[in-house]
């Protein structure tokens, strides 16, 4: 059974959350502010799924995700009362994965859940017939181990970040546009996906170029999309 842990400063929400996601199959951890959030972490390794409220008492969610991704790169959804794009943006600056507004449809964060699930699940399962390994100067990424490689150092990823790049790298030189991207690593339709994608690529950028300005590998191309630079490995 798969854990998910689940941390809000309203009681009930988390409970509704329980009965939504139990019913899906999933074991809840519960966690009513930002320290109990890491320190349920730290007790409970096998968690896959973080889904966290932003405001909240002695630590919020942003600086809980802050401190979570020092060492761990599982999915975060954030849960919010506000619906600012800003806000959206900022979650996803601290490391969020997605983003979902309170009060939300059940339907909805069940949906959401299992796609965060089927991904990261998918990051230790997938093979890729002996063919894992893809690379363009010295960017390389081993999809057997989950390795991302700059320069001879090791990179972390989230895993949203992870399929990005691994996306953009099989088809190195292809110009993928932000919808493309979208609905290849979230599975659904692109409404709306212009800073959800931005931000990771930025983020990315960040990881694994020495100059995130003046980028070597993840290349914009105006007016259509992103690429991985094409350096014949």
């Amino acid at each position: 059974m798969i854990d998910i842990l689940v941390c809000d400063d309203d009681k009930e929400i988390v409970d509704a959350i329980e009965i939504y996601l139990s019913k899906e199959g999933y074991n809840i951890l519960k966690a009513y502010d930002g320290i109990e959030a890491i320190e349920t972490l730290k007790k409970n390794p096998s968690v896959a799924l973080l889904i966290i409220d932003i405001m909240m008492p002695r630590m919020d969610g942003i600086h809980a995700t802050v401190k979570i991704r020092e060492n761990n790169s599982l999915p975060i959804i954030f849960l919010s009362a506000k619906s600012e794009d800003t806000d959206k943006i900022l979650g996803l600056n601290m490391g969020a994965d997605d983003y979902i507004t309170k009060p939300f449809n059940p339907l909805e964060l069940i949906a959401r859940v299992n796609s965060a699930i089927r991904r990261y699940t998918q990051l230790g399962t997938l093979n890729i017939d002996n063919n894992a390994v893809f690379k363009s100067g010295g960017l390389l990424l081993n999809d057997d181990t989950k390795e991302v490689i700059v320069d001879g150092k090791d990179v972390k990823l989230t895993p949203i970040e992870y399929n990005i790049l691994m996306l953009l790298v099989r088809n190195k030189g292809k110009v993928f546009s932000i919808d493309q991207i979208y609905e290849s690593i979230w599975n659904e339709e692109a409404i709306g996906a212009d800073n959800t994608v931005a931000v990771h690529i930025r983020h990315i950028r960040e990881k694994i170029e020495i100059n995130p300005k003046e980028p070597r590998y993840l290349k914009v191309v105006w007016g259509v999309g992103y690429k991985i630079e094409n350096y014949g490995d």
